[in-house]
């Protein structure tokens, strides 16, 4: 036993932690900065915790030895005498699931209870029992990977096939999973079955047991298969890629609350845009979106050139899935044939980009660019020939404006916090001219420029007034004093020389050639401020508002919304169960209800706190909607009237989900519970049953057997959990769970979906997944703004998928739509929802 405990110390080191331990520089004597003291603590407490959390998953595993030694002796006893054997025999055949880890049967044949306790006798050593109780508290924690490496007697750990130090370093041998092999000549004349290791995550596949288990930031999941699967399934075998492909349909939302001058009507009708990373050109009359791909990560930009068909625009710069930067550029493309022109600046830009403009008199040959680095660097491109001409440092704060003159390709005028430039090009130089406002009160923001006809530099600020700047100078001509109450985010000259202003105060206002005032109109409160201006066809305005409204109308007339969308971060998503519709919610407190064929919304409603979830009853009649302070909501579908009001802890609800019956509601939580509540009354009346407990993290997923009989469940430390929710209670018969046909596939952990995850996934990186209804296709919303269409049942490693772009956040949830015609994803930060057709 000596041993076994001694062999445990030399996997692991303290001697850094004691290092620590014993280092005052982090003291208060020390003579290092107050921000290096805090980082070392810092330092130091991590250790700590990963030396905790070790230490406990050791002793769990010294534990669970022990127990398995006393079975093994009290079979021996009653056996009679037999040769001597090692203390760490191979475990009884038919283990169970529990938290995600393999339990051994207990002597009597019987399975162990939720609680842990079985229902022989009870022979365990005082000792034992004390370590057994502290096991029990701690048997959620696992070894890291490159720690202890285990392997069952059925479970062959090949030779890596990728260079990883956590996996190769020392060369170590692996130890048996569950114990000590000693029996190697019975092993090796076993076909040992295959493994396969890919960064953070290792897959294994005991054919007897008919298992597969998956390693995620070193805790395995067990993962077992169907009995009829067991004799068939193969590891290595090739999943195919499914025949079915996805077309972006529709794009619902805009970006206005931090983006301007990103609104223009092309001369084919198109109303063009953009959301996330995808540049929408909209077709209002025939009610038709066509779509710009190209870009990787989020559109702050765009410039129509004076052609009307070319257009420009700029993104952020981001990060690939594999960890690689992706610089911000500038692309030009073809708004007919939505080809890519030209890219620019890729390594030149730094952050991202903030304006640009095509020049107006030389034919469009050149485009002014202002990124987002510190200096804020103004760049002029000869975009044709992807060559710069000239690059200046504009300001050192905030550039909001930039265009060149009408009449002058040489010059540009940039605006910002505390300045307006007006800047030459001269022989390859930019010189700046100062805008001076003298007797005038100098903004503190000027916040959008345009051009009169005869040349004039007209500006709009935050002080909420309208200043003329006379051609060819720096020097103010003529003031329209107070023409908003507040800022001016947006002027607009339209053809026939009316001037156009509009900001925070919400009203649109137009004025003469004089500047004198024509017309005001007030937007609703509900579509919020004006933040950019656009010339429709005839007398119709086009405005887009920081509520991510884009409104058409006129003066004379009201205004009316034409594309909506969210204005903060967005995950909650529901499929109406029998009708093309689908609801959203988030942060931004907003539940909207879709038609999908229509893409029109339905209803708004807005509430008090802010929405993580939501599900459908299954008759359509009712949505439950789960918000980030326990408290849920039930509305009517059709009246959007409030049914039911409860509150179940004070965390985040991260599910909510009806059985297929409509008899019970499953409601995730962020405090380890699965709260179960009776429905009745088509989903009108709600009685709580219980709570399901046994997870050691937040729940994440759920779903249901087809007869409303099970609910399986997936939490943040990556088990796998079954229930019985009528009486709440754990199941952990493999038996029993293994052949369980299930309604809905959205938990992302499971045999039929284990394929999913990516190499080198640490688990975190899937937030959604979806089986469609035919149980044909599987689709998920990943980390890096990417959505996967896979071929399912998905259950072999590395199972290949159709990728799409478009998102440039997390992408929170996906799902089919009732049919199988579509489906919807939902961006995290880009605050974006996007519909996908099917084909």
């Amino acid at each position: 036993m000596e041993d076994g405990f001694s062999s445990y110390s030399s996997l692991y080191d303290t001697s850094s932690l004691l290092q620590f331990c014993n280092d005052d520089s982090a003291s208060v004597a020390s003579s290092m900065e107050v921000t290096d003291r805090i980082a070392s603590l810092e330092q130091r407490v991590q250790m700590q915790e990963d030396e905790i959390q070790l230490l406990k998953s050791a002793l769990a595993d010294v534990v669970r030895r022990l127990n398995v030694s006393e079975e093994q002796q009290a079979v021996g006893l009653r056996r009679g005498p037999t040769k001597a054997r090692p203390m760490i025999a191979t475990l009884p055949l038919r283990p169970t699931v529990n938290n995600g880890t393999i339990l051994p049967k207990k002597g009597s044949g019987t399975l162990p209870s939720p609680s842990g306790s079985g229902s022989r006798k009870d022979t365990s050593t005082p000792v034992s029992k004390s370590l057994s109780s502290l096991s029990r508290s701690t048997r959620f924690f696992y070894l890291p990977l490159s720690t202890v490496r285990r392997a069952n007697s059925n479970e062959h750990v090949g030779t890596l096939t990728r260079k990883d130090s956590c996996d190769s370093k020392g060369n170590r041998n692996r130890a048996g999973s569950t114990g000590s092999n000693s029996s190697g000549k019975r092993n090796d004349s076993k076909q040992r079955d295959p493994v396969f290791n890919a960064g953070m995550r290792r897959v294994t596949h005991c054919k007897e047991e008919g298992y597969v288990k998956m390693y995620l930031k070193g805790r395995p999941i067990t993962m077992y298969m169907p009995k009829d699967q067991v004799d068939s399934y193969c590891l290595e075998a090739r999943a195919d890629l499914p025949s079915n492909k996805l077309k972006l349909d529709w794009v619902y939302g805009y970006r206005g609350r931090d983006c301007r001058s990103n609104l223009y009507l092309l001369p084919t009708g198109e109303t063009v845009y953009f959301i996330a990373s995808v540049v929408v050109l909209f077709n209002v009359d025939e009610q038709l979106q066509r779509h710009y791909t190209g870009h990787t990560d989020d559109i702050k930009c765009l410039a129509v050139h004076p052609d009307k068909i070319t257009i420009a625009t700029g993104q952020v710069a981001g990060t690939s899935s594999d960890g690689k930067q992706l610089a911000p550029h500038v692309r030009v493309w073809d708004s007919v044939s939505l080809n890519t022109l030209h890219v620019l600046g890729a390594g030149f830009f730094d952050r991202a980009l903030v304006c640009l403009a095509f020049s107006k008199s030389n034919g469009g040959n050149t485009l002014c660019v202002v990124d987002d680095s510190n200096d804020h660097v103004l760049s002029v491109w000869d975009w044709q020939r992807e060559d710069r001409l000239a690059e200046v440092k504009c300001s050192n704060e905030s550039v909001f404006a930039a265009d060149f003159h009408p009449t002058d390709s040489s010059i540009v005028v940039t605006c910002g916090k505390s300045h307006l430039y007006f800047w030459s090009l001269e022989r390859g130089v930019l010189v700046k001219k100062q805008g001076l406002f003298e007797k005038q009160e100098k903004p503190k923001f000027v916040l959008c420029v345009t051009f009169a006809e005869n040349g004039d530099a007209i500006t709009g600020d935050s002080s909420g007034n309208i200043l003329v700047w006379g051609k060819g100078t720096n020097r103010i001509s003529h003031v329209i004093q107070g023409a908003h109450e507040g800022s001016i985010f947006a002027l607009c000259m339209l053809r026939n020389g009316t001037l156009l202003s509009g900001g925070k105060d919400r009203r649109l206002v137009s004025w003469d050639g004089s500047y004198q005032q024509i017309q005001a109109v007030e937007v609703p409160e509900l579509f919020g401020p004006i933040r950019t201006i656009a010339e429709g066809r005839g007398e119709t305005v086009l405005i887009g508002t920081t509520k991510h409204f884009v409104l058409q109308g006129s003066l004379d007339g009201e205004f009316m919304p034409i594309t909506q969308g969210h204005t903060d971060e967005l995950w909650g998503l529901a499929v109406h169960p029998l009708k093309p519709q689908f609801l959203t919610c988030g942060y931004d407190r907003q539940v909207c209800l879709w038609d999908s064929s229509s893409h029109q919304l339905i209803w708004t409603k807005s509430m008090d706190d802010a929405a993580q979830s939501a599900g459908f009853h299954p008759s359509g009649a009712v949505v439950a909607i789960g918000t980030q302070n326990g408290r849920w909501l039930v509305l009517d579908s059709d009246s959007k009237d409030l049914v039911a009001v409860h509150t179940d802890g004070n965390e985040q609800l991260s599910a909510m989900c009806y059985g297929p019956d409509g008899n019970f509601l499953a409601i995730g939580s962020h405090d380890n519970y699965i709260y179960i509540y009776a429905v009745a009354e088509n989903g009108r009346k709600y009685s709580r049953v219980g709570k399901c407990s046994g997870h050691s993290s937040f729940i994440t997923h759920l779903d249901w057997s087809v007869d409303s009989q099970y609910l399986v469940s997936n939490s943040g430390d990556y088990e796998i959990l079954y229930w019985i929710p009528s009486v709440c209670k754990q199941v952990v018969s493999v038996e029993t769970t293994r052949d369980i046909e299930w309604a809905t596939h959205t938990c992302t952990l499971g045999f039929q979906v284990f394929g999913l995850w990516p190499d080198g996934s640490d688990g975190t990186d899937i937030n959604a997944a979806c089986r469609s209804s035919d149980k044909s296709l599987l689709v998920t919303g990943d980390d890096f703004g990417k959505v996967h269409l896979f071929s399912y049942p998905c259950s072999q490693f590395r199972a290949p998928s159709h990728v799409y772009g478009g998102h440039s956040s997390h992408v929170t949830n996906v799902t089919f739509l009732y049919d199988d015609g579509y489906l919807v994803s939902t961006g995290g930060k880009d605050m974006s929802v996007m519909q996908w057709r099917i084909v």
